[in-house]
């Protein structure tokens, strides 16, 4: 119940923020956005997963570079938010649902990416364990923590634990994130 409870208030605080959300938060979110695609290829076969997206702020970078791109987030009010971001991708999906429980068979998606999601999640090894159940086994995870709630030392551990191999790191001064780009072992 304890965990239910957290949930709902993130899925309220974000209900609140949406209609500001990307005022606040773009600069700082393409920034992390921008360092992991630098990081990494992606095919234009891939089935991509957006766990937590918020108002869709990785939409715009994957444009047409896809096969499929799906946002999905608890919070109504962003995913209203994400819709209007998507009125001109014809490859892209939003589902309201919890990341935690997602409505997806196992191994579906070839890329998977957490931004800003790890540090608002009442167990955040449960998420990377739903994460890595609808990956196919050679995917790619894209992985946030906020500096506030993660050292760099403790969100190296908790991937490693969550046996996710982390092959690039990005910690630069000007993130309020950690961005992580990581395979299964």
């Amino acid at each position: 119940m304890q965990e239910w409870n957290e949930k709902r208030r993130t899925m309220r605080h974000y209900d609140h923020q949406a209609k500001v959300y990307d005022a606040q938060y773009l600069e700082e979110q393409n920034a992390k956005i921008e360092d992991a695609l630098n990081s990494m290829e992606l095919g234009s076969n891939e089935l991509v997963l957006d766990l937590g997206c918020g108002t869709g702020f990785l939409f715009q970078h994957m444009d047409k570079t896809t096969k499929l791109l799906v946002g999905l987030d608890t919070s109504s009010k962003v995913l209203r938010e994400a819709k209007k971001h998507t009125k001109t991708l014809s490859n892209t999906v939003l589902i309201r649902a919890d990341v935690d429980n997602t409505p997806f068979l196992n191994h579906i998606f070839d890329r998977i990416f957490a931004i800003t999601l790890l540090q608002n999640m009442p167990d955040p090894m449960r998420t990377i364990s739903e994460m890595k159940r609808v990956s196919k086994p050679e995917a790619v995870f894209v992985v946030t923590g906020l500096k506030k709630k993660f050292t760099a030392e403790s969100f190296v551990d908790l991937l490693k634990r969550a046996r996710l191999k982390v092959s690039v790191l990005k910690t630069d001064e000007h993130l309020k994130g950690h961005v992580a780009v990581c395979t299964n072992l």
